[in-house]
């Protein structure tokens, strides 16, 4: 149905995976405003590459999710956003940021649970990569690991992560 580019299986996609697609922008760019900015711009990709999806290589949402990452993090990555925080007025900014650290949005589909089951250091490189837009070389230096490491620690995390959830289907 999304191949064909019907509508209503646009209205499916938007329905049953937009919260969650939300709750991951969210927790990356953690500014309500801008995940709604970047939530359509998510939607839109999936929509005009829908025929570059391979379920061969993995998971329908997984593939969506891994969109959503990548746009909310190159979002922040961008100069428009970096002049954005640059142009913003202190006292706004502080109190945007205050909200949203007392705000818990951390749980839209119920996988810190699922989060928890793994060690600290899976735990850490995950909440890096996925949720703070870290990449692989980012964590290195942060970590001050080499990133030979950090790539086989991090495809470790996910493996057993991958394992975990099996579980909850």
């Amino acid at each position: 149905m999304l191949r064909q580019k019907n509508e209503a299986g646009f209205h499916h996609l938007y329905d049953n995976y937009s919260g969650a697609l939300y709750g991951v922008i969210l927790r990356i760019v953690q500014s309500k405003e801008y995940t709604e900015e970047i939530i359509q711009d998510v939607f839109v990709k999936i929509w005009n590459s829908i025929h570059q999806y391979d379920a061969a290589k993995g998971r329908f949402y997984t593939w969506m999710i891994n969109i959503a990452r990548n746009t909310a993090i190159d979002y922040l990555k961008s100069k428009s956003f970096q002049n954005q925080l640059k142009n913003q007025p202190i006292p706004d900014f502080v109190y945007e940021n205050a909200e949203l650290s007392t705000t818990n949005n951390s749980d839209f589909i119920g996988f810190s649970k699922v989060l928890e089951s793994l060690e600290s250091d899976k735990q850490e490189l995950i909440d890096l990569a996925y949720y703070q837009g870290f990449t692989q070389s980012e964590i290195s230096e942060k970590l001050n690991m080499p990133l030979g490491t950090v790539k086989t620690k991090m495809r470790n995390a996910l493996m057993k992560l991958k394992d975990l959830l099996k579980d909850f289907q």
